[in-house]
């Protein structure tokens, strides 16, 4: 059976790429029928922290990878972090040790002061000395793998020292851990980055010297920055966590994350149907530039076009993540949404451009109180609206367009003066969605009360009588 892992360490929020290495084991996992595993490498004690491994968790369930298995999903082949499995790593060095493929390496300082498989007692438990086991690296071979990706790789071991398996701390370093718990969680393809390929040949020491079949291994190109170095901090946020509280949708990511390495054959697509067409031998050898611009591109079609129900359990989600109130019934969130995602890129700038919606007691925008507030016309025009308003029969649509029509009509300022004295009085500002559309949202006795309510903040101000 095809199983593959992603294997976190705990030591921050979870990466872009991190993610697109994620996304394309899920994916080979779904086109293959087989498992797809999250593990929590864990063994840098310094650094990992509950806190960031509850975060990936979090994450990894927001932005719809389902894994099979994992810390918080037993199986058979568990546990699924590697904290948990110091013992079943001593069990393999003891048996290179036992078998002289390892040994104990001794120093004090700088100094290298005892080599050897049987360690003398004065220097166990003492903590002058900095004890740790080495692999013994045969230097006359050739190591060579196929790579699913990248063909063939060699590596000669001329060029290896031996090198530390388990640290003075009684933790294994990670090219031991990574072999033992693919090889025991059987793992048969090992799909990462390429910055791993370094480690490859070291792994495939070890496999051979504990006589494990070795997986088969394909190594992603790198993500990087505009100025061609590996993506991180300095080019921009790069956490999952950011992009998220940003209002992103976890689908737009997942499709542009897609695009960088794999030749996708179109741009904008639902990854849980893409799987399909996931094919290892089309992934590029060549690293991918992270385009801001493009990621925010493609969330901003996913936010126009995918289907309402979608985009407002996005925004709910989004609106709890955030702590943001969003008052009203499902119907009214989404007529909201249907007449702003128009104008908007992101969940924040959908919930920014139409957050007056949503409360009563909102701020006059500064443009809105000199340019038609402080006008002698403002309260003319809200007057008469509120009279027409009132007299409706049926406020409807078309009702209400024509009612603002014949009230521009009347000439008792522009056209345009009109409408954005009655749209600022409504929302507060003057860009909003569209005006007939918000009053038929906001219903006839709302927008009569928020007419009402900004007529009586005019009557607060010092009004210029010229016009």
């Amino acid at each position: 059976m095809i199983r593959v892992r992603f294997a976190p360490s705990p030591t921050g929020h979870l990466h872009v790429g991190g993610l697109r290495t994620a996304l394309f084991n899920w994916y080979f996992a779904k086109k293959n029928n087989g498992k797809f595993i999250l593990r929590i490498e864990d063994t840098d004690v310094e650094r990992s922290k509950k806190e960031y491994e509850d975060a990936i968790l979090e994450e990894m369930k927001w932005i719809g990878l389902d894994y099979d298995e994992g810390v918080d999903k037993p199986g058979e082949y568990g546990p699924y972090r590697q904290s948990e499995r110091l013992n079943i790593y001593k069990r393999y060095i003891e048996q290179l040790l036992n078998e002289e493929k390892a040994y104990f390496s001794v120093s004090k300082g700088d100094e290298v002061i005892f080599e050897g498989n049987n360690l003398p007692g004065k220097y166990k438990n003492n903590n002058e000395y900095s004890v740790v086991v080495k692999f013994k690296v045969d230097k006359d071979k050739k190591i060579s793998f196929l790579d699913e990706i990248r063909g063939n790789i060699q590596f000669d071991t001329i060029n290896i020292n031996d090198f530390v398996i388990l640290r003075s701390n009684g933790i294994p370093v990670y090219n031991f851990t990574v072999v033992i718990d693919d090889y025991l969680m059987k793992i048969s393809h090992v799909i990462r980055g390429e910055d791993h390929i370094s480690n490859t040949p070291k792994q495939i020491l070890i496999y051979n010297a504990l006589s494990f079949e070795l997986p088969k291994f394909a190594h992603l190109p790198l993500i990087l920055g505009e100025d061609k170095s590996p993506l991180s901090k300095r080019h921009g946020e790069v956490s999952i966590t950011y992009f998220r509280k940003e209002g992103y949708l976890s689908k737009a990511i997942l499709n542009y994350l897609s695009l960088l390495g794999w030749n996708a054959n179109e741009q904008i697509f639902d990854y849980t149907e893409k799987y399909q067409e996931f094919d290892l031998k089309k992934v590029s050898k060549n690293p991918s530039i992270f385009d801001y611009t493009k990621l925010l591109w493609t969330n901003e079609v996913h936010l126009r076009n995918d289907p309402i129900e979608e985009i407002h359990k996005s925004f709910d989600d989004w609106a709890k993540y955030t702590n943001v109130k969003l008052y009203g019934e499902d119907s009214f969130v989404k007529k909201i949404i249907e007449i702003s995602r128009a104008k908007v890129q992101t969940l924040k700038q959908l919930y920014e451009f139409s957050k007056n919606f949503f409360v009563e007691e909102f701020e006059y925008e500064e443009e809105f109180i000199e340019k038609y507030m402080k006008k002698p016309w403002f309260k003319e025009i809200l007057d008469v609206t509120m009279k027409k308003f009132s007299e409706m029969d049926e406020y409807n649509l078309a009702n209400v367009e024509n009612t603002l029509k014949e009230i521009a009509a009347l000439n008792i300022a522009s056209r345009k003066n009109v409408f954005q004295t009655i749209r600022g009085s409504l929302l507060g500002r003057l860009v909003t969605p569209g005006l007939y559309e918000s009053l038929i949202i906001l219903g006839k006795n709302e927008s009569i009360k928020r007419l009402k309510r900004a007529l009586d903040f005019s009557n607060t101000l010092d009004i210029n009588p010229r016009r």
